[in-house]
């Protein structure tokens, strides 16, 4: 995908990176992304994608924008209060920047939707709230051996890793039980979904474009409580039911 001189303009200083360069910017600009929900989380990672140049995202958000969503979902405005959260979200990353193609689900992942939506694309982004999404995204990327970058916060704490089928512990290895403390409302500041938000795009655009050392068999704890992180090692679970023959 080579690039145009307009692009080479608007993303000259990340191309300065050593061991990203052109030929980085050039695959992001190949690379497809699935994002589940942009909302506190999931609106940031696609902020910075957008902005960094990835050139096809496919973002599933279902529902109406709700008050509630303004104290971090930075992809909504006051106006759009009582509309669907997808038209909001596909105007301001188009505004950020219209090169790009932009794909708006008006749906969150399903049973029904995500072997085709997860068959678009070259990874998957895990932003959604709830563990019965993660679960479905973390199967059918295991299943069409695709790369999922996986991140979460509940208060002031987030976590975030890097899984690659084959490779690295999946979702299930880690999680194999779903969590009864995850719920659809949970206390948080839009700091801290910024925080890991950017974190996962930066772990996406690393796997993108090859380069750098993504958190592969290693979570990264953030406590901004009192600003402590942690790399954790984590290891496949050999009888995991989804990633076992792998």
């Amino acid at each position: 995908m080579n690039l145009t001189e307009e692009e080479r303009a608007i993303y000259e200083w990340q191309m300065w990176v050593p061991d990203f360069g052109e030929a980085g910017q050039e695959k992001l600009k190949g690379s497809s992304v699935l994002i589940s929900r942009a909302g506190g989380l999931g609106g940031v990672v696609a902020y910075e994608l957008a902005a960094a140049g990835v050139g096809h995202l496919i973002i599933a958000h279902a529902g109406n924008e709700k008050p509630s969503d303004l104290n971090r979902q930075l992809l909504m405005t006051h106006d759009w209060i009582g509309k669907p959260r997808i038209d909001s979200i596909q105007t301001k990353l188009h505004e950020l920047n219209p090169r790009i193609r932009i794909e708006g689900i008006g749906e969150n992942i399903s049973e029904e939707n995500v072997a085709g939506l997860v068959s678009k694309v070259d990874l998957v982004i895990d932003c959604a709230p709830l563990f019965e999404e993660r679960y479905l995204m973390n199967r059918e990327a295991v299943r069409q051996n695709k790369p999922m970058v996986e991140c979460a916060m509940h208060d002031l704490e987030a976590h975030i890793t890097s899984i690659i089928p084959g490779e690295t512990p999946c979702l299930s290895c880690i999680y194999p039980e779903e969590s009864e403390s995850w719920k659809r409302e949970f206390p948080v500041f839009g700091a801290v979904s910024g925080t890991v938000g950017c974190m996962a795009a930066m772990e996406a655009i690393k796997i993108l474009a090859d380069f750098g050392h993504p958190l592969l068999g290693k979570m990264l704890t953030l406590n901004l409580r009192d600003m402590e992180f942690r790399k954790l090692k984590i290891y496949r679970d050999p009888d995991c039911p989804i990633c076992r023959s792998s």
